[in-house]
Protein backbone atom coordinates (compact mmCIF):
# COMPACT_ATOMS: atom_id res chain seq x y z
CA UNK A 1 0.00 0.00 0.00
CA UNK A 2 3.08 2.93 0.54
CA UNK A 3 3.73 2.08 -3.20
CA UNK A 4 0.09 1.97 -4.87
CA UNK A 5 -1.44 3.95 -3.31
CA UNK A 6 0.84 7.41 -4.27
CA UNK A 7 0.79 6.31 -7.40
CA UNK A 8 -2.72 5.55 -7.74
CA UNK A 9 -3.91 8.60 -6.56
CA UNK A 10 -2.08 10.51 -9.39
CA UNK A 11 -3.00 8.52 -11.71
CA UNK A 12 -7.14 8.90 -10.43
CA UNK A 13 -6.57 12.47 -10.29
CA UNK A 14 -5.49 12.55 -14.08
CA UNK A 15 -8.28 10.26 -15.11
CA UNK A 16 -10.46 13.06 -13.24
CA UNK A 17 -9.21 15.68 -15.32
CA UNK A 18 -9.51 14.11 -18.72
CA UNK A 19 -12.86 12.83 -18.17
CA UNK A 20 -14.80 15.17 -15.67
CA UNK A 21 -12.96 17.80 -16.72
CA UNK A 22 -13.51 19.92 -13.92
CA UNK A 23 -14.45 23.54 -14.79
CA UNK A 24 -15.74 24.53 -10.81
CA UNK A 25 -12.61 25.50 -8.51
CA UNK A 26 -14.31 25.92 -5.70
CA UNK A 27 -14.68 22.23 -4.71
CA UNK A 28 -10.89 21.51 -6.07
CA UNK A 29 -10.11 24.58 -3.49
CA UNK A 30 -11.82 22.74 -0.46
CA UNK A 31 -9.87 19.73 -1.53
CA UNK A 32 -6.72 21.11 -0.95
CA UNK A 33 -7.50 22.97 2.15
CA UNK A 34 -8.27 18.96 3.83
CA UNK A 35 -4.94 18.07 2.30
CA UNK A 36 -3.14 20.40 3.28
CA UNK A 37 -4.49 20.26 7.04
CA UNK A 38 -4.09 16.26 6.90
CA UNK A 39 -0.54 16.87 5.75
CA UNK A 40 0.32 19.60 7.89
CA UNK A 41 -1.41 17.40 10.95
CA UNK A 42 0.90 13.93 10.19
CA UNK A 43 3.80 16.30 9.62
CA UNK A 44 3.47 17.55 13.33
CA UNK A 45 1.91 14.25 15.34
CA UNK A 46 4.08 11.71 13.57
CA UNK A 47 6.80 12.81 11.78
CA UNK A 48 8.71 15.88 14.28
CA UNK A 49 7.92 13.61 17.51
CA UNK A 50 9.89 10.94 15.53
CA UNK A 51 12.98 13.10 14.01
CA UNK A 52 13.46 14.17 17.66
CA UNK A 53 13.06 11.26 19.52
CA UNK A 54 16.08 10.18 17.79
CA UNK A 55 18.28 13.03 19.01
CA UNK A 56 19.97 13.17 15.84
CA UNK A 57 21.90 16.90 16.08
CA UNK A 58 21.14 19.81 14.32
CA UNK A 59 17.71 18.66 13.77
CA UNK A 60 15.80 21.98 13.45
CA UNK A 61 18.65 23.50 10.96
CA UNK A 62 17.42 20.72 8.43
CA UNK A 63 14.17 21.21 8.99
CA UNK A 64 14.30 24.83 7.84
CA UNK A 65 17.00 23.92 5.12
CA UNK A 66 13.90 21.64 3.68
CA UNK A 67 11.71 24.99 4.13
CA UNK A 68 14.29 26.71 2.16
CA UNK A 69 14.48 24.19 -0.34
CA UNK A 70 11.11 24.24 -1.24
CA UNK A 71 11.35 27.53 -1.82
CA UNK A 72 13.86 27.34 -4.60
CA UNK A 73 12.26 24.49 -6.30
CA UNK A 74 9.10 26.51 -6.14
CA UNK A 75 10.80 28.87 -8.53
CA UNK A 76 11.12 26.74 -10.68
CA UNK A 77 8.07 24.71 -10.56
CA UNK A 78 5.86 28.31 -10.03
CA UNK A 79 4.31 27.03 -7.15
CA UNK A 80 2.57 23.62 -8.82
CA UNK A 81 3.00 21.47 -6.07
CA UNK A 82 0.34 23.00 -3.71
CA UNK A 83 -1.70 23.41 -7.18
CA UNK A 84 -0.79 26.95 -7.91
CA UNK A 85 -0.14 27.12 -11.79
CA UNK A 86 -1.44 30.18 -13.96
CA UNK A 87 -0.91 30.91 -17.57
CA UNK A 88 -3.06 29.68 -20.57
CA UNK A 89 0.06 29.72 -22.97
CA UNK A 90 0.24 27.63 -25.41
CA UNK A 91 2.84 24.56 -24.83
CA UNK A 92 4.78 22.56 -27.65
CA UNK A 93 6.74 20.47 -24.93
CA UNK A 94 7.03 19.17 -21.35
CA UNK A 95 7.95 22.42 -19.04
CA UNK A 96 11.02 20.81 -17.82
CA UNK A 97 11.84 23.05 -15.33
CA UNK A 98 8.58 22.35 -13.68
CA UNK A 99 8.25 18.79 -14.52
CA UNK A 100 12.24 18.11 -12.48
CA UNK A 101 11.13 20.19 -9.65
CA UNK A 102 7.72 18.30 -9.43
CA UNK A 103 9.81 15.07 -9.72
CA UNK A 104 12.44 15.94 -6.85
CA UNK A 105 9.28 17.51 -4.35
CA UNK A 106 7.68 14.19 -4.68
CA UNK A 107 11.11 11.71 -4.61
CA UNK A 108 11.55 13.47 -1.44
CA UNK A 109 7.94 13.24 0.17
CA UNK A 110 8.27 9.06 -0.26
CA UNK A 111 11.23 8.42 1.53
CA UNK A 112 9.41 8.75 5.31
CA UNK A 113 6.65 6.74 3.75
CA UNK A 114 8.87 3.74 4.47
CA UNK A 115 9.49 4.44 8.36
CA UNK A 116 5.67 6.63 8.69
CA UNK A 117 3.26 4.03 6.51
CA UNK A 118 0.06 6.62 7.70
CA UNK A 119 1.81 9.04 5.75
CA UNK A 120 1.12 7.34 1.96
CA UNK A 121 -2.27 8.27 2.59
CA UNK A 122 -1.40 12.06 3.25
CA UNK A 123 0.91 12.21 0.30
CA UNK A 124 -2.04 10.35 -2.31
CA UNK A 125 -4.71 13.01 -0.57
CA UNK A 126 -2.10 15.75 -1.42
CA UNK A 127 -1.34 14.06 -4.71
CA UNK A 128 -5.10 13.69 -6.07
CA UNK A 129 -6.08 17.25 -6.63
CA UNK A 130 -2.39 18.48 -7.66
CA UNK A 131 -2.70 15.96 -10.67
CA UNK A 132 -6.29 17.25 -11.34
CA UNK A 133 -5.24 20.97 -11.65
CA UNK A 134 -1.84 20.12 -13.37
CA UNK A 135 -3.70 17.80 -15.87
CA UNK A 136 -6.07 20.38 -16.81
CA UNK A 137 -3.41 23.40 -16.76
CA UNK A 138 -1.71 20.83 -19.82
CA UNK A 139 -4.52 20.17 -21.28
CA UNK A 140 -6.24 23.97 -21.39
CA UNK A 141 -2.39 24.74 -22.73
CA UNK A 142 -2.40 22.34 -25.46
CA UNK A 143 0.71 20.18 -24.55
CA UNK A 144 0.47 16.63 -26.26
CA UNK A 145 -1.69 14.12 -24.69
CA UNK A 146 0.85 11.80 -25.16
CA UNK A 147 3.72 14.00 -23.13
CA UNK A 148 0.62 14.73 -20.39
CA UNK A 149 0.59 11.51 -19.62
CA UNK A 150 4.68 11.09 -20.17
CA UNK A 151 4.42 13.83 -17.29
CA UNK A 152 2.22 12.51 -15.01
CA UNK A 153 2.91 8.62 -15.17
CA UNK A 154 6.77 9.83 -14.49
CA UNK A 155 5.01 12.39 -11.31
CA UNK A 156 3.59 9.14 -10.30
CA UNK A 157 6.00 6.83 -9.88
CA UNK A 158 8.54 9.44 -8.26
CA UNK A 159 6.80 8.93 -4.44
CA UNK A 160 7.00 5.14 -4.92
CA UNK A 161 10.42 5.34 -6.04
CA UNK A 162 11.60 7.86 -2.54
CA UNK A 163 9.80 5.16 -0.64
CA UNK A 164 11.99 2.15 -2.23
CA UNK A 165 15.08 3.63 -2.19
CA UNK A 166 14.54 4.24 1.56
CA UNK A 167 13.73 0.48 2.25
CA UNK A 168 16.76 -0.62 0.44
CA UNK A 169 19.45 1.31 0.42
CA UNK A 170 21.18 1.60 3.43
CA UNK A 171 23.37 4.56 2.28
CA UNK A 172 20.34 6.98 2.62
CA UNK A 173 19.26 4.72 5.71
CA UNK A 174 21.99 6.00 7.43
CA UNK A 175 20.97 9.77 7.15
CA UNK A 176 17.35 8.68 7.70
CA UNK A 177 16.72 11.76 10.82
CA UNK A 178 18.47 14.17 8.59
CA UNK A 179 16.65 13.37 5.20
CA UNK A 180 13.31 13.40 7.01
CA UNK A 181 13.99 16.58 8.48
CA UNK A 182 14.42 17.66 5.61
CA UNK A 183 11.05 16.80 4.51
CA UNK A 184 9.46 17.97 7.45
CA UNK A 185 10.60 21.43 6.21
CA UNK A 186 8.91 20.28 2.78
CA UNK A 187 5.85 19.51 4.13
CA UNK A 188 5.74 22.35 6.60
CA UNK A 189 5.88 24.92 3.56
CA UNK A 190 3.29 23.07 0.85
CA UNK A 191 0.73 22.06 3.87
CA UNK A 192 0.62 25.93 4.92
CA UNK A 193 1.22 27.40 2.07
CA UNK A 194 -1.77 25.46 0.43
CA UNK A 195 -4.28 25.64 3.97
CA UNK A 196 -3.81 30.23 3.27
CA UNK A 197 -3.77 29.61 -0.50
CA UNK A 198 -7.00 27.70 -0.80
CA UNK A 199 -9.52 30.61 -0.88
CA UNK A 200 -10.24 33.44 -2.81
CA UNK A 201 -8.35 36.50 -1.03
CA UNK A 202 -6.85 34.22 1.73
CA UNK A 203 -10.55 34.26 3.69
CA UNK A 204 -11.37 31.38 5.85
CA UNK A 205 -15.11 30.28 5.12
CA UNK A 206 -17.37 27.76 7.17
CA UNK A 207 -16.84 25.07 4.20
CA UNK A 208 -13.14 25.61 4.29
CA UNK A 209 -12.57 25.71 7.90
CA UNK A 210 -14.79 22.86 8.31
CA UNK A 211 -12.38 20.80 5.96
CA UNK A 212 -9.10 21.78 7.92
CA UNK A 213 -11.10 20.83 11.38
CA UNK A 214 -11.72 17.03 9.33
CA UNK A 215 -8.32 16.88 7.84
CA UNK A 216 -7.30 17.75 11.39
CA UNK A 217 -9.18 15.16 13.22
CA UNK A 218 -8.63 11.90 10.58
CA UNK A 219 -4.27 13.11 11.06
CA UNK A 220 -5.37 12.45 15.01
CA UNK A 221 -6.88 8.70 14.44
CA UNK A 222 -4.85 7.72 11.57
Amino acid sequence: MNYILPFLSVLLGYIIALVVQPKDKTNLKLLLAFSGSFLLSLTVMHLLPDVYEKQQPNIGLFIMLGILFQIVLEFFSKGAEHGHVHGSQKMNQIPWLLFISLCIHAFLEGFPVGHHHDLAIGIAIHHLPIAIILTTFFSHAGLDKKAIFAFMITFAIMTPLGTLASNYLPQLNAYYGQITAVVIGILFHISSTIIFESSEGHKFNIAKVSMIILGIGLAYFV
